[in-house]
C-alpha cells in the first residue's frame, strides 16, 4: 500500500523530501559514527571529526552515488545531484551537530543506527524517484536490489568499520 502511494508521488515532492532525509541521514550517521569512535577512542575533538568526515562522505555514497548508479542501470535518465557540492550548509550543519552530539553521548549507538539504516533507506528511494526513476514500482525488486546496496553496505561502514578505522590496538574508553 505504501509503495503504491510512492509511485503515484510528483518527482518534485520527493525531491523536497530528499532534500529533508538527506540531512536527517547526515545528522543520525555522524551522530553513531561519532558515537563509537569516542566509545573506543575517547578524543572529544578527534571524535567530532571522524563523525563529520565519515558521515558526509559516506552518506553521499549512500543517498546519491548508488541510487543513481542503480538507477542509470534500471533505464532511467537519472539527474546527478551533489548536495555538498550545490549547498554545503544543508549536509555540513547536521553533520557537524550530529557529530557533536556523538562525541557527548559516546555510547548511543544502537537507536541512531537503526533510525540512520531506515533514513537512508527513505533518502535513497526519494533520490531515486526525485531524480530520476520516476515510474518505479514495476521495478521494484530490482529497486529492493539497489536500496538494500545503497543502505547496508555504506551505513555499516560509516557506523562501524569507519570510526574504528581510526582507533589505537587496544585501548577503549570505559
Amino acid at each position: 500500500m505504501v509503495a503504491v502511494c510512492l509511485a503515484k508521488l510528483d518527482p518534485e515532492v520527493s525531491h523536497h523530501a530528499f532534500h529533508i532525509l538527506h540531512p536527517a541521514h547526515m545528522l543520525l550517521s555522524a551522530t553513531v559514527t561519532a558515537a563509537m569512535f569516542r566509545l573506543h577512542r575517547g578524543g572529544f575533538g578527534a571524535s567530532i571529526a571522524v563523525g563529520l568526515v565519515g558521515a558526509a562522505g559516506i552518506c553521499a555514497i549512500s543517498d546519491i552515488v548508488f541510487p543513481y548508479v542503480g538507477g542509470t542501470l534500471l533505464g532511467a535518465t537519472m539527474t546527478l545531484h551533489v548536495c555538498i557540492l550545490e549547498h554545503p550548509w544543508l549536509v555540513l550543519l547536521p553533520g557537524l551537530v550530529g557529530a557533536t552530539i556523538g562525541a557527548l553521548t559516546g555510547r548511543w549507538t544502537k537507536c541512531p543506527h537503526a533510525a540512520h539504516v531506515l533514513i537512508s533507506t527513505l533518502a535513497s528511494l526519494f533520490y531515486l524517484i526525485g531524480f530520476g526513476a520516476v515510474d518505479w514500482l514495476p521495478m521494484f525488486p530490482l529497486v529492493f536490489v539497489v536500496l538494500f546496496i545503497a543502505v547496508w553496505i555504506p551505513c555499516c561502514t560509516s557506523d562501524i568499520v569507519f570510526p574504528l578505522l581510526f582507533v589505537r590496538k587496544g585501548r577503549r574508553r570505559r
